[in-house]
């Protein structure tokens, strides 16, 4: 069987991987597994292999929902070219696949189609706690052999519009590994700057917030989670421009660093691990918010310092409920909310049940494997 995949991101490149996974673990007979990312180069895309033209561009992908200003760096840095390459590249694949997966939105989708294979939409961008599917969207949706999302009362509304989707799971939750502490007491902050370019920005951001934090709280170690697509080594010459000190480490903790009280270790290992040590997660991330909700930790964000809420904040926000809270983009500011929240208990224990209410259980790479190995 030869399938490709056809990816609208950098966390559905990881969706991508994790279905492949689950396709290698379960197939009788010899597969190929291609991968075309719209966004990005597709680090972390193992077990895939790699196709089509691709670059990364300055938005990461992130110019939905008006997003002029962003959309407008990407167009000055050679999109309509890529687009254009990759246009040609899926009309040229006629005959070459026998299904093809889009996982994303329904840009993904549409793409995919092209190929005039058999197509399964995995659709993790939309939902109705942010925002439902609209009719252009609808329609397209209709053209696919499969269709699931996200979660069920998103799929709910699509049936009564007539598009046969299921969410048998969230694919988001099974790209953690188990992620409970197993009695072992949570002690970190984890730290999540994203896995963009502009992580190393927000990541000098978190940090300053971490080193607010220790005045109050000097027990909370920060963990820095160094995605897979980015520099451990960019993001500790960042954090010693800002004044942290940088100490050089091994294997999963590439360095540490520490500026007066505070301390903030690097991390580029499991990432369930990571979660089922930590307290709470300071994340401006987007996935990766997404899996520590399903795993029941308190997510804080910082919004912007002149009280404006991005879009794609309020998105998340929208998505996570109160498992979600935006604190002041200020770092005194933010320091003083976070250690009253860490504080309040009742509070916590309601952002842990809504994050795992709102992200679902796991099993859905599996039932999206058996759908492609088994088509009814």
């Amino acid at each position: 069987m030869r399938v490709l995949f056809v990816a609208n991101g950098h966390g559905e490149t990881a969706i991508s991987a994790r279905i492949a996974a689950e396709l290698e673990a379960r197939a009788t007979a010899p597969l190929t597994l291609d991968l075309l990312p719209l966004v990005g180069t597709g680090a972390g895309a193992a077990p895939l292999d790699l196709v089509g033209p691709r670059r990364t561009m300055p938005s990461g992908g992130l110019v939905a929902m008006g997003n002029v200003r962003a959309f407008s760096r990407d167009l000055r840095a050679g999109f309509v070219a890529l687009f254009a390459r990759q246009l040609a590249f899926l009309l040229s694949l006629r005959d070459r696949y026998d299904i093809v997966l889009a996982i994303g939105d329904a840009y993904a989708l549409g793409l995919a189609l092209l190929v005039r294979a058999p197509t399964v939409f995995v659709g993790t961008a939309k939902s109705v706690y942010v925002a439902p599917y609209g009719p252009f969207e609808r329609t397209l949706l209709r053209r696919a052999g499969r269709v699931f999302v996200r979660d069920e009362p998103t799929a709910r509304r699509l049936r009564a519009q007539r598009v046969d989707a299921s969410a048998p799971g969230n694919v988001i939750v099974d790209l953690v590994s188990e992620c409970e502490s197993a009695g072992t007491p949570r002690s970190a902050l984890a730290v999540l700057p994203g896995s963009r370019e502009s992580a190393y920005g927000d990541g000098v951001r978190l940090a300053r917030v971490v080193r607010a934090l220790a005045a109050e709280r000097p027990d909370l170690d920060g963990v820095f989670s160094i995605a897979p697509t980015l520099d451990s080594e960019r993001f500790a010459r960042t954090l010693a421009a800002d004044g942290w000190a940088i100490t050089a480490g091994t294997g999963d903790r590439p360095f540490a660093a520490s500026a007066g009280a505070a301390r903030l270790a690097a991390w580029s290992g499991d990432f369930g691990e990571l979660l089922g040590a930590s307290v709470a997660v300071l994340g401006q991330a987007g996935t990766a918010n997404e899996q520590a909700a399903a795993c029941g930790v308190p997510v804080i964000a910082l919004g912007s310092v002149d009280g404006h809420e991005d879009w794609y904040r309020m998105r998340q926000r929208r998505l996570l409920g109160e498992a979600l809270a935006i604190v002041p983009g200020e770092p005194a500011a933010a320091a003083t909310a976070i250690a009253a929240l860490l504080a309040d208990e009742p509070r916590l224990e309601r952002m842990r049940a809504a994050g795992r209410a709102r992200m679902g259980g796991r099993g859905g790479a599996a039932a999206i494997a058996r759908a492609v190995l088994e088509p009814a």
